[in-house]
């Protein structure tokens, strides 16, 4: 009774309740985000004069309509894109594309694959360490409502309206360099996956802050370097709860290359995140992202949102 208490006495959490379930897709887009901003953050948004980086996210999805984000976005189209313009080395391997969950043929996959859609974040995902304990039944009926799913709904990210959409799976990436976990560990990783994800966030063109995200198996963690390496201590964002690893992070043999792909990558954009993998030395480029949580996520301490906001520089 306390939650809903809570939701009938807080209009902007009803509101994200309701928004969370789809009730409120009909609103336009300027609305929408300034009542789903004020649910998430507990503050106004300024649209007319931005000032932090989510609010410069916001404003960004109203106004840079660039059509190269909706390609940039497509898990499938967008490897093209990055070999194009770093190299096919750096990409990947694709095993397979289907249209439909029926279509995927199993048979035809390693023991160890990555399966996911090509236009949203998570929702039909599977990680697969062992064929032979998969479930393919509840895989197909993941990737169903995976398929099913209007992404640019939830936080009106524009650039996945208009993505076709597919199924891809993947090579599974391991690196020798990942600690050996124990056994309810590894059940949690079939899931999530064991890799560090290294997340540049390049303000127009240039790559000034390296989110890492940790421990996924187990406890999230979520720590940030500069461009030298040298750790934020206590710098946390962009997801509630998460706090930092206790002992941080070496720097990754490839990330001088990381930094060099991610500004080709993000030349010309006034704000990208580039996020890459550490496979035993080498750099693997894994998506493309222009508003991190949305631009709805919270930095601890709150006056990073206004520092890193300073730093992305609106297209006049």
């Amino acid at each position: 009774m306390s939650n809903l208490s809570r939701l009938f006495n807080n209009p902007w959490l009803a509101f994200r309740f309701l928004a969370n379930r789809g009730l409120a897709d009909w609103l336009p887009d300027e609305p929408y985000l300034k009542m789903m901003y004020r649910a998430s953050t507990s503050k106004r948004l300024r649209l007319d004069a931005p000032q932090t980086f989510g609010e410069k996210l916001q404003w960004l999805k109203m106004h840079d309509r660039n059509p190269l984000y909706t390609l940039m976005v497509d898990k499938v189209k967008a490897k093209e894109y990055v070999a194009e313009k770093i190299g096919a080395q750096y990409v990947i391997p694709t095993l397979g594309v289907w249209e439909s969950a029926d279509d995927v043929d199993f048979d035809a996959l390693p023991d160890r694959f990555v399966i996911k859609c090509n236009h949203n974040s998570g929702k039909g995902m599977y990680i697969c360490r062992d064929k032979a304990k998969m479930d393919a039944g509840k895989v197909r009926e993941g990737l169903r409502r995976g398929l099913k799913e209007n992404y640019y709904k939830h936080r009106r990210e524009w650039p996945y309206r208009d993505v076709p959409r597919r199924i891809l799976a993947e090579q599974y990436m391991e690196s020798a360099g990942e600690a050996v976990m124990d056994a309810a560990a590894e059940a949690k990783a079939a899931l999530v996956g064991g890799l560090r994800d290294y997340k540049l966030f390049c303000f127009n063109g240039r790559p000034k802050l390296c989110q890492i995200i940790s421990n996924r198996a187990v406890e999230e963690h979520i720590d940030f370097y500069d461009t030298s390496w040298r750790r934020m201590e206590g710098l946390v964002g962009l997801t509630e709860g998460v706090r930092n690893s206790t002992c941080g992070h070496p720097r990754p043999r490839s990330f001088d290359d990381m930094l060099r792909c991610a500004g080709i990558l993000a030349e010309g954009l006034p704000f990208a995140r580039i996020d890459f993998y550490d496979i035993d030395g080498r750099a693997y480029w894994g998506e493309i992202t222009f508003f991190p949580a949305g631009g709805f996520g919270r930095f601890s301490p709150a006056e990073w949102n206004g520092k890193i906001g300073s730093w992305l520089r609106l297209p006049v």
